[in-house]
């Protein structure tokens, strides 16, 4: 009996064995970034067995078969819808090299680096945000859809909702799609049911279900907020449908604090075919919905940057990298959190040494301490290299908003951190107009005035453990 039982001991460490080092070498042979490559390697080895089977799970960008196929499919027909209707602009743009050369890198990936529009408005608190959409809502005659990663009942939530079943009840075709795991709260709840019953379309993007972690990654989310109303009207930016005043009160973080951008014009129509790409990832159906006749000329322009797995390369994380690099004067941001890229970190710090004014604000508190902790770990590098890092004490900082040189921003949907840039369907929308430009500059003034910088010698002052912990999170911040 012993001496089978040591055979099975044997058989079992051999097994384990093989079983690590085939998953090593699986991790070895993608090409990742090295970062991220370690950080798995520590997984595996600090948690044997079950930091495998995590990396088999989580660890490669799989949407599964059927929608890996969808994707692919659509990459063409997108493309080639965006070239067919919309004209660019005549001449250059307004502003410098820096938009001059974030445009042409657009026209080469997308066929058509600007979409025009006639008019913006920042909505930057949720009363002005729900009372402007649910008078769209009210108004619309033809379709109205709708993507976004949290739908969270309760308050002006219900509102919206009955207003979108108003809106059903007149004949007008409306069409949701809602992440699973980000809107649990709403697939169990009654809402659900009563907005399929008045005839909408309520579609649940990526379900979460632990058999298809067989053959999917579990963990990839639309994050993207976005409104299409008939075709003509758009909303998109940093705010879910959720009301602050009942979405997670339980962290203690304060109200979340958002920002939406309404669109009038030929772009509404572009973000129009984003909702296109993913109804079709999502059901097989093609919805791109031909240019409307006779457009009306515009002379405002944005460009529109759909990133996620399946949509080829990583535009938003482009346009990112190279605005940082050519910004010449400024660059201010705006993230709930804040843990980038080796690449557009080492950028960031660059940009700082060479005499641009870098400012970074985030939320004082977080709602996620392992993130929090592990934006901690880029501080003191970023503080040494010249930057200014302050900290937002009026609630839950959410907008997500990039600044250079007050000639070009970048506002949507993306968190600075590697889920956001490499995991998630995200959106951003990448503003010219010197208008829309002075509108951000004057929203991140706002939130500067309610935050305290953080100075270096104090932040070198933090205890032995908070350092510990740091380097522990840093470590681990690829896979967050």
């Amino acid at each position: 009996m012993d001496y089978i039982e040591h055979i099975l001991g044997i058989a079992l460490i051999v097994l384990y064995w093989l079983f690590t080092a085939a998953v090593t070498l699986r991790v070895l042979g993608k090409r990742t970034p090295v970062s991220v490559t370690l950080s798995w390697l520590l997984v595996i080895y600090i948690l044997p067995v079950v930091g495998a089977a995590l990396y088999l799970m989580l660890g490669e960008l799989n949407l599964g078969r059927q929608r890996a196929r969808r994707a692919e499919e659509m990459v063409k027909p997108f493309l080639s819808s965006i070239a067919e209707d919309f004209q660019g602009p005549r001449g250059s743009l307004p502003g410098g090299s820096l938009v001059q050369g974030i445009h042409q890198m657009l026209q080469q990936r997308l066929g058509m680096g600007a979409l025009g529009y006639e008019q913006m408005t920042l909505l930057d608190n949720p009363d002005a945000i729900f009372s402007r959409l649910c008078e769209d809502v009210a108004k619309a005659q033809h379709s109205i859809h709708l993507e976004t990663y949290i739908w969270f009942p309760g308050g002006r939530v219900d509102t919206l909702s009955e207003a979108l079943m108003a809106a059903a009840a007149r004949g007008v075709k409306v069409s949701l799609l809602i992440d699973h795991a980000g809107s649990r709260a709403f697939f169990r709840s009654p809402w659900r049911k009563r907005l399929i019953d008045a005839g909408i379309e309520v579609v649940p993007a990526l379900p979460v279900r632990l058999w298809r972690a067989l053959v999917q990654r579990i963990d990839l989310r639309l994050h993207r907020k976005l409104v299409v109303i008939d075709g003509r009207i758009a909303y998109s930016g940093s705010m879910n449908i959720a009301d602050p005043r009942f979405f997670k009160t339980e962290a203690k973080v304060g109200e979340w604090v958002d920002i939406m951008l309404r669109l009038e014009g030929p772009a509404a129509h572009g973000l129009d075919k984003v909702f296109a790409w993913d109804w079709e990832v999502e059901t097989g159906l093609r919805r791109l919905a031909p240019a409307p006749v006779s457009p009306p000329a515009c002379y405002k322009w944005l460009s529109v940057l759909p990133s996620g797995p399946g949509t080829g390369e990583d535009l938003i994380g482009q346009a990112v990298l190279s605005s940082i690099y050519r910004a010449n004067d400024s660059i201010t941001i705006s993230t709930p959190y804040f843990v980038p890229s080796e690449a557009i970190f080492d950028a960031l710090c660059q940009a700082a040494r060479r005499g641009v004014r870098v400012k970074v604000l985030i939320p004082q508190r977080n709602d996620s301490r392992m993130v929090s902790w592990a934006s901690r770990a880029y501080f003191e590098r970023l503080l040494q290299s010249g930057g200014e890092i302050y900290l937002f004490a009026g609630g839950l900082l959410h907008t997500k908003a990039m600044l250079m040189d007050d000639q070009l921003a970048l506002v949507g949907s993306v968190n600075l951190d590697i889920r956001s840039l490499q995991l998630n369907f995200e959106l951003t929308l990448t503003l010219f107009s010197p208008e829309a430009c002075a509108s951000i500059r004057r929203l991140l003034d706002g939130y500067l005035q309610d935050s305290t910088p953080l100075e270096l010698e104090r932040w070198k002052q933090r205890s032995r453990a908070a350092r510990v912990l740091e380097r522990g999170m840093f470590f681990l911040s690829p896979l967050l």
